[in-house]
């Protein structure tokens, strides 16, 4: 399939919809947080600032203290964020890792996402073997730049920098608004006025660098979007065409050294062809 191309199922589209239905750590827009979109700002890697205030107005501090949430914030901080410094992961970090797998694996996203993998015959009906491929597709090292400076993990939920001025990855919202509280990012514009209320598409800069275009779900539980992007990669496509809530979202999904190199989502009204 090309890059130009979508995965359209009717099967997999109805499982997406009963994944998101799962998601019961979700937050919720206008009662658990508030975005402050702002101005509007085109594809531009040097282009103006069209926002003087925050995208997170604010956000239940309550919200971010479920059990899967404080596991998933405690490895947000595991990592050298330029590519082409090598990574090297501690036993207290590793154990972290772990300690995060076990608590999603509770989950009724994981379960789900297991469940529909041993129906495609993707996997055994091991919960165990199942975090485990989680495990080597989300937190072993590869090469990006230089060898070990990167990982699934890192890349999609934490972020990286490339060169003097490019931001690459950085696809969680739980990451921003954490980086935006400590003064680490400036939101300079939303890309486009989405339909989708846990879907945006963003322009920021961080550690003085620029993400010129960078889209991602908001509100969305980390074992949510795991089990997603997940289920994407071990379907080995590069783009999904689904919906979540009865919108239409496009989910690309690329492998690096057969392991995560990068998944995310794109509202359809954002999405070019090549």
């Amino acid at each position: 399939m090309g890059d130009d191309e979508f995965f359209e199922q009717k099967g997999f589209t109805n499982f997406c919809e009963d994944l998101w239905k799962s998601d019961g750590n979700c937050l919720h827009p206008d009662v658990d947080y508030d975005l402050d979109l702002q101005g509007r700002t085109r594809f531009s890697y040097d282009g103006p600032d069209n926002a003087e205030d925050p995208l997170f107005a604010s956000v239940k501090a309550e919200s971010l203290e479920k059990p899967t949430f404080k596991k998933f914030i405690a490895l947000l901080d595991n990592y050298e964020t330029s590519t082409g410094k090598a990574e090297s992961v501690t036993p207290q970090e590793e154990k972290e890792n772990w300690d995060f797998l076990h608590a999603i694996g509770e989950t009724k996203p994981i379960r789900l996402a297991l469940q529909f993998l041993v129906f495609k015959k993707l996997t055994t009906n091991s919960l165990n073997d199942f975090k485990k491929r989680m495990y080597d597709m989300w937190f072993k090292l590869y090469r990006r730049t230089v060898r070990n400076d990167s990982s699934g993990f890192e890349h999609v939920f934490v972020g990286e920098t490339r060169g003097e001025k490019e931001v690459i990855g950085f696809h969680n919202w739980v990451q921003f608004y954490l980086q935006e509280k400590a003064g680490a990012i400036d939101y300079k514009g939303f890309m486009a006025s989405d339909r989708n209320p846990n879907l945006i598409t963003i322009q920021f800069e961080w550690k003085g660098e620029t993400k010129p275009k960078g889209s991602t779900f908001v509100g969305t539980s980390p074992e949510f979007e795991m089990a997603l992007y997940t289920v994407c990669f071990m379907m080995g496509k590069s783009a999904y065409k689904i919906t979540l809530g009865g919108e239409p979202v496009i989910i690309k999904c690329h492998q690096t050294a057969g392991k995560i190199g990068s998944c995310f989502p794109q509202a359809v009204n954002t999405y070019r062809r090549k």
